[in-house]
C-alpha cells in the first residue's frame, strides 16, 4: 500500500477543491459584495509566508549620530502631574521613559531620551480672558508681572520633568510658544493677526530673553527653543486654541544673539536650537515674507541673519514633519531636498524633527479624529519615522503631546475618565491610563537606538526604490561602536508576513533578539534564527544582535 505524505495530500485536497470549483457554475461571490483579494480557494494568501530575500548592512558605511528620540509636556502634564494617585502617574512616566523590561524580555517603555518642558506665558492665570478656548491649553507663567520669579509654577510640568529625570532620561529642552502675556503687544499668549511679525513690545525683546535664560538656568535645560512654528497665524478674531506667535527671521536671529550673550556671560552650558519651523519646506524654501529659507537664513556665513558663530548657539536646525507625509513621492522628495539643502550650507548642521503628531486628513489614508490607537497609525508614525532618519538624516526626532485625554490621534500615551469615558473635563484630578501603537511604533526606535548610535546603510534585495519601499518595506540600521551592537527596524506595510534572512560577514550570531509591534504585540520579545527572520504582516519590528570588526 503506497503512504502518501502530508504535503502529498495537501496537494491532493486542494486539487480536488479546485476542479469542485471549476465544475461549479455558480459564483462564489455574491453580486453585490466585493472579492476579498487574500482569498483564493477558502485559503487566505496573505497570511501565507513568503521569501523575501536578504537584508543587507554596510557596517562601514555610517550615516549621522543619532542624538535623541523625544516628546514633549504640552498641555495635559498641567493637570495629570498633579492628580493624587502617584502610581499611574509613575505608569504614565515608565511607558514614556523607562528602560527597563518585564520578566519575559519586553520593553515597561519605550526609553525617551530627551524631554521638551513648555515654558508657559501665563493664559493659565488670565482664565476666560486669555480668550484661548479652553484651560488644557493654557499654561501658567514662572514671572510675575513685576519681574519677579514664583518657581512652584507648572507644578504638574516639573512632576513629569523631574520623573524624567529620574528614570535616566539624558537631555531636557525647554521651548517658549509666546512671550509672558506681560509683554506681548495685545495682553494675550497669541498673536491674534494675519501679520507676520513677532507679538513682543520693541522694548520688551531684552526682558524676555533675560526670562527664558533664567528658567533654563533654574532647570538647567541642555537645551532652549524660543520660537515655535512662526510661519503659522496664530489666534484669529481675537480667539486662539493655544499660545503661539509669529516671527520673522530677523526678529529670530536677534532674539537668539540676545540669548547667546545672556548664556555667555552666566557660563551656562544650556544651547539655543533655532526653528521648529512649521513645516520642512520652510526649511529650505518659502521665504516670500520673511519666514522662510531658515538653513540659508541662519547658517549661511554671508546671511545678514548668521547666528551659528555665537555663543551657545547648537549647529542644529529643526522643524517639523507636519504637512509632507504623503503621498508617499512627497515624503520622499522632501526630505531629499532637505538634506540637499544641509549638505550646501553646512553638511556638519544637526537635522532635528521637534514635533509630530497625527493631525487633520492625511491624504484620505489617516485623520486626526477620532481617537485611532490601531496598528494602522502605528504603521504610519514608524514610516514617518524611517523617512526622517533615512531619508533626511535626522538626528533627533520628537513627538509632539506626550499624553492626551481628547478623541483625537495625536498623542503617544491617553487618558480616559474614571468611567473609561471620554470626557475630557472629568480627567483632571483621575483617569485611566492608556498606551497606543503611536507608542510602541516610536518604541521600536526610541528605545533601541540610544544616543551616540550612528545610522548605517541598510536594504532589502527587492525593495531598492525610496517611493516603492514606502508603501511596501522599509528598513534601517544602527550601530554601537564601543558596544559593536547592531540595531535594524523593519516596517512591513503589507499584509504579507515575510521571510528574510540577515547575511553579513561580521555578524557571527546564528540568532537575533527581535521585538515586534503589530495588531496584537507591543514590543514582544521573541528569538530569531538569522536564516529566517519572520517579519509579520503590519508589523514594525526591531532587530538586536552583535558584530564584529
Amino acid at each position: 500500500m503506497k503512504i502518501y505524505n502530508r504535503s502529498g495530500l495537501a496537494l491532493l485536497f486542494f486539487a480536488a477543491v479546485f476542479l469542485l470549483a471549476a465544475c461549479d457554475g455558480n459564483d462564489p461571490v455574491a453580486p453585490d459584495e466585493e472579492p476579498d483579494p487574500c482569498m483564493f480557494l477558502g485559503v487566505d494568501t496573505c497570511k501565507q509566508q513568503v521569501e523575501n530575500g536578504n537584508i543587507t548592512v554596510n557596517l562601514s558605511d555610517t550615516r549621522q549620530t543619532i542624538h535623541s528620540f523625544g516628546a514633549s509636556d504640552c498641555w495635559t502634564a498641567k493637570f495629570i502631574g498633579k492628580w493624587a494617585d502617584v502610581s499611574k502617574k509613575n505608569k504614565i512616566a515608565d511607558l514614556l521613559f523607562s528602560t527597563d523590561t518585564l520578566a519575559d524580555g519586553a520593553p515597561i517603555g519605550i526609553g525617551l531620551t530627551l524631554w521638551r518642558f513648555n515654558i508657559g506665558s501665563g493664559s493659565f492665570e488670565q482664565g476666560a480672558a486669555s480668550n484661548i478656548t479652553t484651560d488644557w491649553r493654557r499654561e501658567e507663567c514662572f514671572q510675575k508681572p513685576d519681574g519677579s520669579y514664583d518657581w512652584s509654577k507648572q507644578e504638574g510640568q516639573q512632576w513629569f520633568l523631574n520623573a524624567a529625570k529620574q528614570r535616566g532620561v539624558p537631555y531636557t529642552l525647554g521651548f517658549s510658544l509666546s512671550a509672558p502675556v506681560h509683554m506681548t503687544i495685545n495682553g494675550k499668549a497669541f498673536n491674534g493677526t494675519t501679520g507676520t511679525k513677532l507679538n513682543i513690545f520693541a522694548d520688551k525683546f531684552d526682558a524676555y530673553a533675560d526670562f527664558m535664560v533664567a528658567v533654563s538656568d533654574h532647570f538647567k535645560f541642555n537645551y532652549l527653543s524660543p520660537i515655535n512654528e512662526p510661519q503659522w497665524a496664530w489666534g484669529a478674531n481675537d480667539q486662539a486654541s493655544q499660545e503661539g506667535t509669529q516671527a520673522e527671521n530677523g526678529e529670530i536671529a536677534s532674539l537668539t544673539k540676545l540669548l547667546s550673550q545672556r548664556f555667555a556671560a552666566n557660563s551656562s552650558s544650556t544651547q539655543i536650537v533655532v526653528g521648529e519651523a512649521g513645516s520642512w519646506v520652510y526649511l529650505y524654501g518659502n521665504n516670500t515674507d520673511g519666514r522662510g529659507d531658515q538653513i540659508t537664513q541662519f547658517f549661511w556665513p554671508a546671511n545678514a541673519n548668521y547666528i551659528a558663530d555665537k555663543p551657545n548657539v547648537a549647529r542644529i536646525i529643526s522643524g517639523h514633519s507636519y504637512w509632507t507625509t504623503c503621498p508617499d513621492n512627497t515624503i520622499v522628495t522632501t526630505r531629499q531636498q532637505l538634506l540637499n539643502k544641509v549638505n550646501q550650507v553646512d553638511p556638519s548642521l544637526q537635522l532635528w524633527q521637534t514635533e509630530f503628531g497625527i493631525l487633520g486628513d492625511i491624504c484620505g489614508q489617516y485623520n486626526g479624529s477620532p481617537r485611532n490607537t490601531t496598528i494602522d497609525y502605528g504603521l504610519y508614525v514608524a514610516k514617518v519615522i524611517h523617512h526622517d532618519l533615512a531619508i533626511a538624516n535626522i538626528t533627533s526626532w520628537q513627538w509632539w503631546l506626550s499624553m492626551s485625554p481628547y478623541n483625537y490621534s495625536d498623542a503617544l500615551v491617553y487618558i480616559n475618565d474614571p468611567s473609561g469615558a471620554m470626557n475630557v473635563d472629568n480627567c483632571k484630578t483621575d483617569g485611566i491610563v492608556l498606551d497606543s501603537k503611536q507608542l510602541w511604533a516610536m518604541g521600536n526606535y526610541s528605545r533601541f537606538i540610544r544616543p551616540g548610535m550612528k545610522r548605517v546603510s541598510a536594504s532589502i534585495s527587492g525593495y531598492s526604490d525610496a517611493v516603492t519601499a514606502a508603501n511596501t518595506m522599509m528598513i534601517s540600521a544602527y550601530k554601537d561602536e564601543n558596544k559593536k551592537k547592531l540595531v535594524i527596524v523593519v516596517v512591513n506595510f503589507e499584509r504579507q508576513e515575510k521571510k528574510l534572512k540577515l547575511r553579513n560577514d561580521a555578524i557571527k550570531r546564528k540568532t537575533v533578539n527581535a521585538y515586534i509591534t503589530d495588531a496584537e504585540r507591543s514590543l514582544k520579545k521573541t528569538v530569531l534564527v538569522t536564516d529566517n527572520i519572520l517579519i509579520p504582516a503590519r508589523s514594525v519590528v526591531t532587530l538586536e544582535t552583535t558584530y564584529q570588526d
